[in-house]
C-alpha cells in the first residue's frame, strides 16, 4: 500500500494519467477534424506480389504483442518475415503459433537485444550470411522497428546507456543504419517502419546532446522519470523518421527507400507489465469504457497500412487506421531539433560501430 500511494504521488503517475490520456484524445481529436474539413487520406496499397522474388520483412519486438500480431499479417502478404526478440524461447513458441495458424508462412527468427549494441551488429552480419546462403535475394523490402519497453528503474545497458532510450530509440536507430544498404539494395521500393506512440505529444522540450540521447543525464534523477524517458523516447523516434526522410530524398527524390511513423493507439499489450497492478487495469478498463482501447489485431492494421502505402506517401504520420495520417506534435516536427538529434545519433553509431568493428 505505501508503495501504491508513493506512486500516486509520483510525477510518473500523473503524466501518465493525465497528458498521455489527453495526447490520446488529441490525436483523435485530429482525426476527426481531419475527416470533416480535410480531404481524405489514401488507403491504397502497393502490391509486393509484382516480382518474382519473396520480399523480406524484418520485424523487431516480434515475440508479443503487436510485433507478433503484425509478423502474422505480414506472413499472410506473402513476406518473408524475419523475427528478431530477445527470448529464443518466444521465439520459437512465436513461430510455431504463427505456423498453427497460417502453414505456409515464410518465417526466420534471431534472438537479437535491440538494447545491446554489440547484438545489433551481430545480427546484421548473421542476416546477411542467412539471405546468402539461403538463395535470397540479398536485400530487404521492410523494416518495422516495433520493439519498445516502459521501464520503471534505471538498468544501464553494457554501454553504459539507459535500457529504455537504448531499446525504444537508439537501437532502433542503428538497427535502420546497419540494414539500408540492404533496403537500397531492394529491386522494389523499400521502407521503414517506425512504431511510435501519441505520448510523444507529452514531450515539450528537448535537448539532443550525448548524455540526453543516450539517457544518462537521465541517470541522475533522484526519482527515475519513466513517463518523461518514455515520451522523449517516442519523440526521438519521430524526429528520426522525419530527418531520415529528408537525407534519403536528398540523395534519391525517387522514394525507393521511404519512411513512415506509426501510432496504434491504445493497445492491449504487456508494455506496462513492470507498472503496478492497478494502474494497468484502471488504464486497461478507463480505455475500454471509452472505446479506445485496441486488440494487438486490430492495432497491427495501423502497422499494415503504413506498410503498404504507396511510396510517395514517404515522411508521413499514420494513426487511426484504414490508411489515415494526421500532423505529430510542433516539436517533433522541427527540423533544426531533427537535425541535432541525427548529428548526435550519428556520433553515438560511429563510436559504437568503431568499438564492435
Amino acid at each position: 500500500m505505501k508503495e501504491a500511494l508513493r506512486f500516486i504521488c509520483s510525477s510518473n503517475f500523473w503524466r501518465m494519467a493525465l497528458f498521455w490520456n489527453i495526447a490520446l484524445l488529441f490525436s483523435y481529436f485530429q482525426l476527426l477534424k481531419k475527416s470533416i474539413f480535410g480531404s481524405k487520406s489514401s488507403s491504397s496499397s502497393c502490391s509486393k506480389s509484382n516480382h518474382s522474388h519473396t520480399p523480406i520483412c524484418v520485424i523487431t519486438g516480434a515475440t508479443s504483442g503487436l510485433g507478433k500480431a503484425t509478423a502474422f499479417a505480414l506472413s499472410r502478404k506473402g513476406f518473408y518475415v524475419v523475427l528478431v526478440g530477445r527470448s529464443s524461447h518466444l521465439l520459437s513458441k512465436t513461430l510455431s503459433d504463427i505456423k498453427r495458424q497460417n502453414e505456409n508462412a515464410q518465417l526466420k527468427a534471431f534472438e537479437v537485444d535491440i538494447s545491446s549494441f554489440q547484438s545489433v551488429f551481430k545480427f546484421r552480419n548473421s542476416l546477411e550470411q542467412w539471405l546468402f546462403e539461403s538463395d535470397l535475394h540479398s536485400s530487404v523490402q521492410l523494416l518495422v522497428n516495433n520493439a519498445g519497453i516502459l521501464a520503471t528503474s534505471c538498468r544501464p545497458t553494457v554501454e553504459g546507456f539507459d535500457r529504455m532510450m537504448a531499446t525504444n530509440y537508439v537501437g532502433a536507430f542503428t538497427l535502420t543504419k546497419l540494414l539500408l544498404p540492404l533496403l537500397r539494395n531492394s529491386p522494389v521500393p523499400s521502407r521503414v517502419v517506425n512504431v511510435t506512440s501519441f505520448t510523444h505529444r507529452s514531450a515539450f522540450s528537448g535537448r539532443f546532446d550525448m548524455d540526453s540521447v543516450t539517457g544518462v543525464n537521465f541517470s541522475r534523477s533522484k526519482q527515475y522519470p519513466c513517463a518523461r524517458i518514455y515520451e522523449y523516447s517516442k519523440l526521438c523516434l519521430l524526429l528520426f523518421s522525419y530527418q531520415l526522410h529528408r537525407q534519403l530524398r536528398l540523395t534519391d527524390d525517387s522514394h525507393h527507400v521511404s519512411v513512415v511513423a506509426v501510432d496504434p493507439g491504445a493497445v492491449k499489450t504487456n508494455i506496462m507489465h513492470e507498472l503496478p497492478s492497478y494502474i494497468q487495469v484502471i488504464a486497461f478498463y478507463g480505455l475500454k469504457i471509452l472505446g479506445l482501447m485496441q486488440s494487438p489485431e486490430d492495432a497491427a492494421e495501423s502497422v499494415i497500412d503504413a506498410a503498404l502505402a504507396p511510396p510517395e506517401i514517404s515522411g508521413k504520420y499514420f494513426f487511426g487506421g484504414q490508411g489515415r495520417t494526421i500532423e505529430s506534435s510542433a516539436l517533433s516536427g522541427d527540423p533544426k531539433m531533427a537535425k541535432e538529434l541525427w548529428d548526435t545519433s550519428c556520433l553515438i553509431f560511429n563510436e559504437l560501430q568503431q568499438t564492435h568493428t
